[in-house]
């Protein structure tokens, strides 16, 4: 059982790799594991989907104020940036630039 778990895990690794999800700083973070921090990855990543979540719910408080702070809105999408670099999420950091975009240009329409 524990071994068809690893097989499906490598797998859906693999392919958040060739969908370009992942980038090569998420394999930075698998290195870094070794027997005396086995579950260094899964914490690193519990943690970057905790600080997501929270982010993501102040971006849509912050969006859905009558007039948008964009300064504010754009610390927080730079934010997540930061940490969606730090563990490899390579499409949600993209994603965080093209939103720190339409902050600059003080449009909700992106």
């Amino acid at each position: 059982m524990a071994a068809a778990l690893t097989n499906q895990l490598h797998a859906l690794v693999n392919n958040m790799f060739a969908t370009g999800l992942l980038d090569e700083q998420f394999q930075q973070l698998q290195m870094l594991q070794d027997s005396s921090a086995p579950d260094f990855v899964s914490e690193v990543v519990t943690l970057f989907c905790d600080d997501g979540e929270r982010i993501i719910g102040e971006l849509a408080r912050q969006l859905d104020q009558p007039n948008v702070d964009f300064d504010r809105v754009d610390s927080f999408a730079h934010q997540l940036k930061g940490s969606s670099a730090s563990v490899g999420a390579q499409q949600v950091k993209n994603t965080c630039i093209q939103f720190r975009e339409f902050c600059q240009q003080r449009s909700r329409d992106g």
